[in-house]
């Protein structure tokens, strides 16, 4: 039995410059998922696309932990779920279900992250859904949808429902399963998913405390995306990247492999 972390052979001079960034990032993205608890032990996904019209996008090696995870490593597969690289790994069914879905339909969603936190899936089976008792929920309750829980996403006609049911958000929240988030770039959906785990996390520590809660006026929702994008001068999750990115190198280097 293999215990020591899987070795990769490095891609980087095999793939372009663009690609091998966008490896970087993702793997980065895997790493900081773990380091912060969000993780499900292989069972989550992140997933970027790489540009150009054949919508190929890089996603977890099947079976590998989180934080082995590194840029080399990452599967390129189509949307139709076949790797175009050559890799050891499978890639998890329902990963692909839900990825290929939303990167096939949505041109802006360059990367789309799922978790199944505790919080999250906590806040997923609250029948209110998201509720409006921070600043942190603000965020995602400015764009955020809901998918019903259909059983674990390997069959293909779920695909359709979940694009319709995301439209144009970038938040969404799978009942009874976690949550999602999408964005440009993988600096973007990691903070989004950030907030909205802080957002869930508030929403269950609220409630276990059983008194009633105040909630946030209606009109500051409409407002918290302008308010934010003057906090970080219109840079978003670009702003916190390069220091998430100096902490991974001090806690857990290697994802650059």
């Amino acid at each position: 039995m293999q215990t020591q972390s899987p070795a990769f052979s490095s891609v980087q001079g095999r793939v372009s410059a663009t690609e091998w960034q966008l490896r970087v990032d993702l793997a980065a993205a895997y790493r900081l998922i773990a380091h912060y608890g969000w993780d499900d032990l292989i069972f989550t996904h992140l997933s970027v696309r790489i540009p150009g019209p054949e919508h190929h996008f890089l996603i977890n090696p099947f079976g590998t932990l989180f934080e082995e995870i590194t840029a080399s490593s990452l599967v390129k597969i189509d949307l139709n779920g076949e790797k175009v690289d050559d890799s050891p790994f499978p890639v998890n069914p329902a990963g692909f279900t839900i990825h290929s879905a939303i990167h096939e339909a949505r041109e802006d969603a360059q990367c789309v992250m799922h978790t199944h936190t505790v919080a999250g899936v906590a806040a997923s089976a609250h029948s209110e859904g998201l509720l409006p008792i921070s600043q942190q929920s603000l965020f995602p309750l400015s764009g955020l949808a809901y998918h019903e829980y259909e059983g674990i996403a390997v069959r293909e006609d779920e695909k359709a429902r979940i694009v319709r049911d995301l439209g144009t958000a970038n938040y969404m929240i799978l009942r009874n399963h976690g949550l999602l988030t999408c964005a440009a770039n993988v600096a973007d959906a990691f903070l989004a998913m950030y907030v909205f785990q802080r957002a869930c996390e508030i929403q269950v520590a609220a409630l276990a405390g059983d008194r009633q809660l105040t909630p946030v006026p209606g009109p500051m929702i409409e407002k918290i995306q302008s308010e934010g994008n003057k906090v970080t001068s219109n840079q978003g999750g670009l702003l916190a990247w390069p220091g998430l990115l100096r902490k991974l190198d001090r806690i857990n280097p290697g994802y650059r492999d």
